[in-house]
């Protein structure tokens, strides 16, 4: 029965997911050029490139009514002040990632990544059919923006590491970049953690102003050279399951723009955020091969004593979350319901696959 109630709430029926067949009305009568703001440098591979895939669909999918100028971090605003470029209106657009807003928007945060929460299925699944957007569409519009998912990294690795880990012990002290609620969680068990662009982790780790780092994964984290300057990689998956990346818009510009080429972004948006997404399992397939096979990167696991010690903190960090932010219990209550409704299908679907795939090939 609460599962039926789950549904009907979320507009889970037939009229909650169907969807009329996308078709441009863009003409020539009137254009729009719009400047985009990231905090990725200048076609930073993946995710600046993101960036740039989303305008050129864009422009293409309204016929050319509508140009989007995609700026790299420190362009226009630095690599940090997107969301504040793009509610102020110094540039109509940003790309980006929601947790870097937590001392903004604390309910951000459940918009990126959620450590131990939903992978990139079940995520956009909650976005698009499940009420994420609407929620994110409610908290956003408080702070003049509109947001949609641009892209995902997919689960995104452990971390570089100076030192080997091999015990709890070893992380007491360790100074490490990590955003977010998995920030929060690492704070919990003894670890010093920031914030900052990534375009500032290598010399932070080489000039030992980080002991370790958390990026995105071998395809990125391979393009900033972290290769270089930690030793070990750690796989352990825990931190980011997924991680949306965030277009944002002025909600004024959007506003101002008629309706069709409001469904241009739109589609734009599913549509890159796809790309992004297939990109990634690609790109980080080669690029861990190449890690491992030329580089000769040490591939790790974190010991079970520092999982369970991070499972225990990211609860703890959630639960401070959501006692201490209204707006970040509505967003929990709603993500952690969705999660409890998918995770059965998960388990003796795509978990159990992967399993059995291993078991018969091993």
């Amino acid at each position: 029965m609460q599962r039926r109630q789950f549904l009907k709430t979320a507009g889970f029926g037939a009229a909650g997911v169907a969807a009329a067949p996308f078709v441009s009305t863009a003409s020539a009568n009137e254009t729009y050029t719009w400047d985009m703001v990231t905090s990725w440098p200048k076609n930073f591979p993946a995710l600046g490139t993101g960036a740039n895939d989303f305008a050129r669909r864009v422009e293409q999918l309204s016929n050319g009514r509508m140009r989007i100028r995609v700026h790299g971090a420190g362009e226009l605003v630095p690599a940090l002040e997107v969301f504040d470029a793009v509610a102020a209106g110094t540039a109509e657009m940003g790309h980006s990632a929601s947790y870097y807003w937590r001392g903004k928007v604390a309910a951000s945060q459940f918009f990126t990544a959620v450590p131990f929460g939903m992978n990139t299925t079940e995520m956009n699944a909650w976005l698009y059919h499940g009420g994420g957007q609407e929620l994110w569409d409610e908290i956003y519009a408080n702070h003049n923006l509109k947001p949609f998912a641009v892209g995902n990294t997919g689960t995104q690795m452990g971390g570089w590491f100076k030192k080997e880990i091999n015990s709890l012990d070893d992380m007491q002290g360790l100074k490490l970049r990590l955003p977010g609620l998995a920030g929060e969680a690492m704070n919990g068990i003894g670890v010093s953690t920031v914030t900052m662009a990534g375009s500032e982790i290598f010399t932070s780790l080489q000039t030992g102003a980080l002991d370790a780092a958390d990026w995105v994964g071998p395809y990125n984290d391979m393009a900033f050279g972290l290769h270089q300057v930690a030793d070990y990689y750690y796989t352990s998956a825990w931190n980011e399951p997924t991680a949306v990346l965030e277009g944002t818009v002025n909600l004024d510009a959007w506003n101002s723009l008629p309706e069709d080429l409001q469904d241009v972004i739109r589609e734009a948006a599913r549509a890159s955020n796809l790309a992004m997404i297939s990109e990634f399992a690609y790109r980080n397939a080669q690029a861990l091969e190449t890690l491992v096979d030329e580089h000769g990167v040490q591939l790790r696991t974190f010991p079970e004593d520092v999982m369970a010690a991070l499972y225990e903190s990211s609860k703890e960090a959630i639960q401070r979350q959501v006692d201490n932010d209204e707006e970040s219990r509505r967003v929990y209550d709603s993500y952690s319901a969705f999660q409890k409704l998918v995770r059965p299908f998960s388990d003796v679907g795509e978990y159990a696959y992967l399993k059995n795939r291993d078991n018969v090939g091993a």
